[in-house]
């Protein structure tokens, strides 16, 4: 089984790819958060520190670009390939309420018509192979035979669908039914993505689809860093370190993304910004730590988050 890891805005930057992919690994592909395209112009400083090769040297990464713009794809493509890239990521799926009014990400999908004749522009010209991320409509998964149909007139390298449509965002339950029809239906590879949480979680997935080849982790990996780890020891893949504690790689793993955003950003409070959306998920691996998180908030600087950190329990 192939892992992947989801791209999440914000979070899954090149500086926390290289600290996971030390102190963790198990994951086969990494994609950017997308990178958003605009007329006539390039990749902004923090867009291309995300691409560039010596950000991501040892690592599978697959640029995900964000555009309903053939033009802008195709502009950016030729970039990417520039750049040694061979594959770019379409985002079709982002439920953002500031993206998808505009007609991109999961707005895409409203309009069947539009999004088929953007793909064509896009086969025809692009240098590079195509995956798409997706979900399975905006409001009824009555969408997804459309959509379906449209994406298997495309040679695509890769299918990812998060199992929802956007009106369901990431509360609502994943919507298996309609995943399983992309699986048996596509002429390309499918990867799933969707609320895998823990390694029960994984197991219930692939008994059901016993033909699936791979799986996107997105929240679940970062609410607990080691659950690549733990599915791939489950499924006989690998062999868990057990020299090396979980605990101990957990606090390596912080340790080099705190020092890492220290180094590229400027002033403590945006570096305090990027801590605080870490642990926001990595709450999840301390059952006390819920608790301090009020306390986290009220951090002003990286002295006070330093002391916040000497503090147990």
């Amino acid at each position: 089984m192939r892992l992947e890891m989801a791209p999440l805005e914000g979070l899954t930057t090149y500086i926390f790819r290289n600290a996971y992919a030390k102190y963790f690994g198990q994951i086969d592909k990494y994609y950017t958060p997308f990178l958003s395209l605009h007329k006539e112009k390039e990749f902004n400083h923090k867009e291309r520190q995300e691409v560039l090769p010596e950000n991501n040297e040892g690592l599978f990464v697959v640029p995900q670009v964000l555009t309903n713009s053939s033009e802008d794809f195709l502009r950016a493509a030729h970039t990417l390939k520039e750049l040694g890239y061979e594959e770019v990521n379409i985002n079709m799926g982002c439920p953002s309420g500031t993206v998808v009014p505009k007609k991109k990400g999961a707005g895409m999908l409203e309009e069947p018509v539009q999004l088929e004749h953007f793909l064509e522009e896009c086969f025809e010209k692009t240098p590079l192979k195509i995956s798409i991320k997706t979900r399975l409509g905006m409001e009824e998964e009555a969408e997804w035979e459309r959509i379906l149909a449209i994406y298997q007139k495309f040679p695509l390298e890769e299918l990812i669908v998060h199992a929802r449509v956007r009106e369901d965002y990431y509360k609502k339950p994943v919507r298996l039914e309609a995943f399983g029809k992309a699986l048996e239906k596509s002429p390309y590879q499918v990867c799933y993505n969707g609320d895998i949480f823990s390694v029960d979680d994984y197991k219930r997935l692939t008994e059901r689809f016993t033909k699936l080849e791979a799986v996107m982790l997105g929240r679940g990996l970062l609410r607990n860093p080691g659950l690549a780890d733990a599915i791939k020891k489950a499924s006989g893949e690998d062999e868990l370190n057990e020299q090396e504690e979980y605990s101990e790689k957990l606090q390596a793993l912080h340790d080099e993304i705190y020092a890492g955003y220290q180094k590229i950003m400027s002033g403590d409070r945006n570096v305090l910004f990027k801590m605080k959306e870490f642990w926001s998920y990595l709450l999840y691996s301390y059952p006390d730590m819920e608790k301090r998180l009020k306390s986290l908030h009220k951090l002003k600087n990286c002295a006070e988050y330093e002391s916040w950190l000497r503090v147990k329990g």
